[in-house]
């Protein structure tokens, strides 16, 4: 279990495009197939793409499906631990207090551009 740093923007932006982000790891995309699966998904659906309603409608169809995480300790169970807890599969974890922030699992370890192993994740989506 490991923090791996991952910005898959073609130009190497740090910008709000974690959903794009954890999209593209978890289904093995680049950034600019996920964006643009997203964009056309979210156009389907009249909403905006980085919306959770959007992106997890999104991973439904390729086979992810949504997993609450037990509220038995709403502030110690962590990113780190999730990884712990979960050493294979895909993950998408949605971040308590960053209503917009995704994070990417895969095998363990998490992907992003900054090290959220400590922030705490409320629901998963897991590839079944």
């Amino acid at each position: 279990m490991s923090y791996v740093f991952y910005n898959p923007n073609p130009l190497h932006k740090r910008t709000t495009d974690c959903v794009i982000r954890a999209v593209a790891r978890v289904l093995n995309l680049d950034w600019q197939q996920a964006y643009i699966n997203l964009m056309s998904h979210g156009l389907e659906m009249a909403q905006m793409a980085d919306t959770a309603p959007v992106w997890k409608s999104f991973l439904r169809g390729f086979g992810f499906r949504t997993h609450i995480i037990p509220d038995t300790c709403p502030d110690c169970y962590t990113v780190k631990d999730f990884c712990a807890d979960h050493p294979d599969g895909s993950y998408v974890l949605a971040i308590n207090g960053h209503t917009d922030h995704v994070v990417a699992v895969v095998n363990g370890d998490y992907y992003d551009t900054w090290d959220s192993g400590d922030e705490v994740p409320v629901f998963y989506m897991r590839k079944e």
